[in-house]
């Protein structure tokens, strides 16, 4: 959540500031502003709302200057205005902030004594006061920002600039992302490489704790201690940052259309002529249990992993929200792995759990979206999903990237532990491979499901029921059609109706049962038929022989392909996304950015 950028340039800097912001809408926000320092002048510019505000201030009101830094911000403390809208500015300092300031209430007394007020409702405003004030002490600038920087409690990504000072600016990072980008002649600081891929693809990541004085002649990177730090600099993709449409309306419908082609990727990459290509400091052979670790998505992902792990592999599975992990502090078996899963790899909550874990278990294992993520960094083994940048603030492809890197996980857990012969492992490695030809076939189903979708649309309570690894599919399910429609939605194992939920049922709540033709069908065709003597309306998804047996009754169907039992969840997947996309569409939501939601939650 939030974005941030700098530039220390050889040409104007608003139009490339704006640029950048542009290219981190996908981390959700509700006001931008940019500041910058022309003939030794520090001003800034603010607005609520979506980035073409701001674009259309400065029409109005141009900010000239070849140094500047810029924000989008989610608002956390503070309502969104443009008060406190970033940059934040005291004097003559202007800072940007990625994360929370957790002490800034007792910092607002220390600065209340040197007659310094603040202006706004934020914590982020708070670095600002403190630099001025260790200025206004006789500080330098860059020494009063490393003065500030001790005070601080909490997670942060920040930039500073100032007033009277055209070729410099700070950076620092403790919990939250930041990276430096190089240039010629030219120096770049941004939340991600998506920022600064229009800039530079040479990047260097800050490490936790570690700041940095940068001037266009270069960086000079310092570590938690203060002692002078050499970070690696890396040569990213920039194919792999480009976040263009496509031709497609929103970013999510493209993402789902996505899918077959990035799983096949990632099924190239973990699965070969060989057998499965994980590494082999990987050896489940006598590990006791296994610890999922994840938030939203993720975590269903690792819910939906629990079946697999316990069935093909007879491992016992721990699977845990990661903000309820991080705080409950369990015991963990030093015979254990621990697995984090996060899009972003940038995930606060998870990044906490991460680091909770070391060295209490054998081995820490990342699974995430961006190799170079603090999460990924911090593992001690990481292993990519391969499902490209994924901008839609509801995961799509990255859901099933993750759930087929699991997948491999279970089967050389299984093979590992002597439960699943090379046979039974050919086989379901062929079960694997097959997924991405049926999820072109899946892809049909769209316009169906477009018309079911105005009716859904009209709905203010939906149900989604499912049994086995279903049932975590129709939590995610749920979660999707929240995310981007606003309709209340909840997930249900279907066995579980009868001890509540079912109370809930009329002709007014549509029910979407998840259900192939597996050995659970009959038992989850009970529970609808009880959905249906109670006048709720069903919509099945069922493969054809699920169809055959039991549509009769039904609001609607909608007929996916065969698929594995055991990999089912990764297929209907789709028309789990299909019908929040959808009905997200029909009823006229922001899809790609719904309210009160960002897609790298780098916050508590």
């Amino acid at each position: 959540m939030c974005g941030i950028i700098g530039v220390l340039g050889d040409h104007e800097v608003a139009p490339l500031l704006v640029e950048s912001l542009k290219r981190l809408e996908y981390r959700g926000y509700d006001s931008a502003g940019i500041a910058t320092v022309n003939h030794g002048r520090l001003d800034r510019r603010r607005a609520v709302g979506k980035l073409v505000n701001l674009s259309d201030l400065l029409v109005h009101e141009p900010l000239a200057g070849k140094a500047g830094i810029g924000h989008i911000r989610w608002a956390t403390h503070g309502a969104a205005t443009t008060v406190n809208a970033h940059p934040h500015r005291s004097g003559p300092v202007a800072v940007v902030h990625n994360g929370i300031i957790e002490n800034y209430r007792e910092l607002r007394t220390d600065l209340a004594a040197a007659g310094l007020q603040p202006e706004t409702q934020t914590d982020s405003e708070t670095v600002a006061l403190l630099t001025r004030m260790y200025m206004d002490q006789g500080l330098e600038p860059r020494e009063a920002a490393v003065a500030a920087l001790k005070k601080l409690d909490g997670a942060f990504a920040l930039l500073w600039l100032f007033d009277g000072e055209e070729d410099l600016m700070i950076a620092a990072r403790k919990g939250s992302p930041l990276a430096i980008g190089h240039g010629t002649g030219e120096m770049f600081a941004g939340s991600d490489a998506i920022a600064l891929a229009p800039l530079t693809d040479r990047i260097t990541y800050l490490e936790e704790g570690d700041y940095a004085v940068i001037t266009r002649a270069g960086a000079e990177i310092f570590d938690a201690e203060g002692r002078r730090a050499n970070r690696d600099e890396l040569r990213i993709d920039l194919g792999a940052t480009q976040i263009e449409k496509g031709g497609y309306k929103h970013f999510m419908a493209k993402e789902i259309a996505q899918q077959p082609a990035v799983l096949g990727d990632a099924l190239r990459h973990y699965l070969t002529e060989d057998g499965l290509n994980l590494p082999a400091e990987l050896d489940f052979s006598n590990i006791s249990r296994l610890t999922l670790v994840a938030c939203g998505t993720a975590f269903y992902a690792c819910a939906i992993a629990k079946y697999w792990f316990e069935s093909i592999a007879r491992l016992p599975v721990e699977i845990d929200v990661a903000s309820e992990f991080r705080y409950r502090e369990p015991p963990l078996p030093g015979d254990s792995y621990a697995i984090f899963v996060s899009q972003s790899g940038e995930t606060a909550d998870t990044l906490a759990a991460l680091r909770y874990c070391h060295e209490k278990v054998a081995k820490t294992v990342a699974v995430v979206n961006v190799p170079t993520s603090s999460i990924a960094r911090e593992s001690d083994v990481a292993l990519p999903i391969l499902a490209g940048v994924e901008v839609g603030v509801a995961s799509t492809k990255a859901f099933t990237c993750q759930l087929l890197v699991l997948a491999a996980l279970a089967l050389k857990a299984g093979h590992d532990r002597g439960h699943l012969s090379a046979a039974e492992l050919a086989r379901h490695m062929d079960d694997l491979r097959a997924l991405p030809g049926l999820m072109n076939a899946a892809l049909g189903i769209s316009e169906q499901i477009e018309k079911l979708a105005e009716r859904l649309a009209e709905a203010q309570d939906i149900l989604f029921l499912g049994r086995g690894a279903m049932y975590p599919l129709a939590l995610e399910g749920a979660l999707k059609l929240k995310e981007i429609s606003y309709i209340h939605a909840e997930g249900y194992a279907s066995g579980e109706l009868k001890h509540g939920p079912i109370a809930l049922i009329d002709r007014m709540v549509p029910v979407i049962v998840m259900a192939p033709h597996d050995r659970l069908f009959d038992k989850s065709v009970s529970n609808m038929q009880e959905v249906m003597a109670r006048h709720g309306q069903v919509l099945l998804v069922s493969d054809a022989k699920g169809l055959e047996a039991a549509a009769e009754g039904t609001w609607a169907t909608l007929r996916m392909p065969e698929v594995s039992e055991l990999f089912a969840p990764i297929l209907y997947a789709l028309p789990a996304q299909l019908l929040a996309y959808h009905t997200a569409v029909a009823k006229g939501t922001d899809v790609d950015q719904p309210r009160n939601l960002a897609k790298s939650v780098t916050v508590e």
